[in-house]
């Protein structure tokens, strides 16, 4: 009875500790995913934000492209941080697991002595042959000899059962070892990535304090590309709702010349003229409300309008890190990436227009059913008005500013006229 007892508490220990072993393996392997993700992140920002030394750059581009790596950096950080704390957790479970398991193994032990000091002393097959003799019945007998096999079994089993705990107890004590070793290396990780972010941050309190000089001057830029940035914002609005209208307008022209075809004309004859300021929602037909409603089950999973990117300016209304009294306010996303590298369309579509807009270069929209994708700031063009294009397939070059060496693709995603946040839309942006 204690046997079975002590068996039982051991199964349901180990039903515990299994279960929380998986879970916390299932979280570092997540977390050992999210530091790759990151390390590849600050990697990206290194080739693409600090390609040369020496490279012309304004003192505020420099001091947000520094901001850019000392957050992926402090990103970096938590995580290891994260990771530590979890190997710390699952080193003392492993440690309860082992001291359990050495209780369980001492005690399996001694059972195991005491049975075969037992055995010993009825050894003899003539003690064996004489304690089923000694049967006061035949029914006697055959109880007899099926305790002998029970018996037999159960040293049996006791025996594979110490084998088996002993190598549990050389494995756990293996992994241990391990995160004792995977714990250091995280450790020494972050010593060296604080050194690097104290001294990233020194640099830049240095810039800051020049920027801090020419407060209104800088100040004065910000507020004046911001003004530029909503005219282009404008611009794009009154393109998109002209094409929503143009678009309406044949696919009503489209009706009546079938309605007509057909002889099925009203009496007061629809009468179709395209205005700039037409419906600024699309009419769908079926094939198109198809396509919106992939687009949209695709949200989150939309691959980058580039191949390799970082993101320097999000999406929405931001106080400025460093004037407070500074806001900016963006419609889409800005995408710094590598010189002459590819626009791609993220997912299939009709070219709707392409447009140079004063002051952002190029401009190809695409129309996914009800949605539309703007590529701006394009150097080169490869697709024509009109033409249906596929994911991935390229749209045109992005283009190189000499001045700052920055080659940045300006990404914004609508919902018929309605702006929508990229970030919630392209994976892992």
């Amino acid at each position: 009875m204690k046997n079975n007892l002590r068996l039982s508490f051991f199964i349901l220990f180990s039903v515990f500790v299994t279960a929380n072993v998986f879970a916390q393996s299932d979280k570092q392997r997540e977390l050992e995913e999210k530091r790759q993700s990151i390390l590849q992140e600050i990697k990206q920002i290194n080739n693409l934000l600090f390609k040369t030394r020496g490279e012309k750059k304004s003192v505020l581009t420099e001091v947000q492209d520094i901001n850019k790596r000392i957050s992926a950096t402090e990103n970096l950080i938590r995580v290891t941080n994260q990771q530590t704390n979890l190997l710390t957790r699952e080193i003392n479970d492993n440690l309860n697991k082992i001291d359990a398991l050495r209780t369980e193994l001492k005690e399996l032990k001694e059972d195991y002595a005491a049975m075969i000091k037992k055995s010993y002393k009825s050894k003899s097959q003539q003690s064996r042959v004489m304690f089923l003799l000694s049967s006061d019945n035949f029914l006697q007998a055959y109880k007899r000899l099926q305790y002998m096999k029970q018996y037999t079994k159960h040293r049996k089993q006791q025996g594979e059962s110490i084998k088996e705990k002993t190598a549990q107890l050389q494995q756990l004590n293996n992994d241990l070892l391990a995160q004792k070793s995977k714990k250091q290396e995280l450790i020494a990780e972050n010593t060296r990535t604080r050194k690097e972010l104290q001294k990233e941050k020194t640099g830049q309190e240095a810039l800051v304090a020049t920027l801090k000089k020419n407060e209104g001057q800088f100040t004065s830029q910000i507020r004046d590309k911001q003004s530029e940035a909503r005219r282009i914002e404008r611009q794009i609005d009154d393109i998109i709702k002209a094409a929503i209208a143009e678009a309406n307008r044949k696919a009503a022209e489209a009706r009546a010349a079938a309605a007509k075809k057909a002889g099925t004309e009203t009496k007061a004859e629809e009468k179709v003229v395209a205005t700039s300021s037409g419906p600024a929602t699309f009419a769908l037909t079926p094939e198109a409300k198809a396509l919106a409603n992939n687009f949209t089950s695709n949200k989150g999973k939309l691959i980058w309008p580039v191949e390799k990117g970082v993101v320097t300016e999000s999406y929405g209304r931001h106080q400025h890190p460093l004037f407070p009294n500074v806001t900016t306010d963006n419609s889409g996303v800005d995408i710094t990436t590598e010189s002459n590298a590819a626009a791609r369309a993220v997912f299939d579509g009709e070219v709707m227009q392409i447009q140079h807009i004063k002051g952002a270069n190029s401009a190809v929209f695409i129309q996914h059913g009800d949605y539309i994708t703007v590529y701006r700031n394009l150097a080169t063009v490869t697709v024509k008005k009109g033409q249906k294009v596929s994911t991935k397939q390229q749209i045109g070059t992005v283009y190189n500013n000499p001045n700052s060496g920055k080659t940045v693709l300006k990404f914004n995603i609508y919902k018929n006229s309605n702006k929508m946040n990229p970030a919630d839309w392209i994976y892992r942006m």
